[in-house]
């Protein structure tokens, strides 16, 4: 666990880092920020999905290079006192359709602070963001607005929250700039079980970037609502993160 000072939030907060089997300081690595879903924190990625023992193995199978994997806290009610509370529900205080303030933290405080104080690769080419449920929506959303600081987005059993696909806050373009979109991003990922209850808005999403000819991957399985869908999803979106191409 690190905490920072979020000048945005005006308050300590905490999160996770995950640093790949031999990290040294005289190599650079790409940054994968994994979001948690609501009324969780940043450690559900690594007790409730197994994100870490993921990345080992695909590290020593050679099917992902060595990268340095954030979990942030992206409820922004949460300081360093906080828990969280899985009876929690509904939509968290300001958070306008899954972005602000928690976009606001994390590009203009977590990211810095990561690049400051880890050895990483600082560019968008080898920076990628990906979330489930709640984290997959703000995922979306943020990634989606900000293709000058993300190359990589993925939401996995997640619900871009804008009115088009039934979402519940804003109704806010799911792709604000379609051109930059097309030659931006190098990968585009929504992955949902058809057991999901938030299968069809995830579906809906797909159907919509086909219409307006949005490369994309849209993955389906047979799972539900869980850490089983969440840990393949990442398993499969890892493997297409970062990849050197001639």
């Amino acid at each position: 666990m690190v905490q920072y000072q979020s000048k945005t939030l005006g308050k300590r907060r905490e999160l996770s880092v995950y640093t790949p089997p031999g990290y040294t300081a005289d190599r650079r690595y790409p940054v994968l920020y994994l979001l948690h879903g609501l009324g969780q924190d940043y450690r559900q990625w690594t007790e409730w999905c197994q994100a870490d023992n993921v990345a080992d193995n695909l590290i020593a199978d050679g099917k992902m290079p060595p990268v340095i994997m954030v979990f942030p806290n992206c409820d922004t009610r949460l300081t360093v006192t906080d828990t969280a509370s899985s009876t929690r529900s509904g939509k968290a205080d300001g958070f306008e359709g899954y972005r602000k303030p928690f976009e606001d933290d994390l590009l203009n405080d977590i990211i810095p602070y990561i690049d400051a104080h880890y050895s990483t690769i600082s560019d968008r080419e080898h920076r990628a963001l990906a979330g489930l449920s709640m984290g997959g929506g703000q995922s979306l959303n943020i990634g989606l607005y900000h293709l000058e600081t993300f190359a990589y987005v993925g939401g996995f059993s997640s619900a871009p929250n804008t009115n088009k696909f039934g979402g519940m806050y804003t109704a806010a373009e799911f792709i604000p700039d379609r051109k930059a979109a097309r030659e931006k991003l190098k990968l585009l990922w929504i992955g949902c079980g058809n057991k999901d209850g938030l299968f069809r808005i995830s579906e809906k999403a797909h159907q919509y970037l086909n219409d307006i000819g949005m490369p994309h991957v849209w993955n389906v399985d047979t799972n539900g609502h869980d850490n089983t869908e969440w840990d393949r999803n990442l398993y499969l979106f890892a493997q297409r993160i970062f990849i050197q191409r001639p």
